[in-house]
């Protein structure tokens, strides 16, 4: 069991990175759907209001999250069909 756990760590490093990469693109897409420009404001923006800051990061924290946790239960998932044991 524990060698699943050494052999999953590369594994679960490439997914949290592509997971990422797939995040950022879902919410500048989300961005763009609800009406906001192609750039999304950053907190030291001083052109931007606190609300459209603040909306943009809870935005893109919840669809973080959600990716991230979508990609690596599927990556848990897969391992177990394939090992037969659950890369904890």
């Amino acid at each position: 069991m524990r060698a699943i756990k050494i052999a999953y760590k590369p594994v679960g490093l490439i997914l949290g990175a592509l997971s990422g990469l797939l995040a950022g693109l879902v919410f500048k897409q989300t961005w763009k759907l609800l009406g906001h420009d192609e750039h999304v404001p950053e907190a030291t923006d001083e052109t931007r209001t606190w609300q459209e800051v603040l909306l943009a990061a809870v935005i893109q924290g919840a669809i973080f999250a959600g990716v991230k946790a979508a990609v690596d239960r599927a990556g848990a998932t897969a391992t177990r069909r394939l090992t037969g044991t659950w890369p904890n």
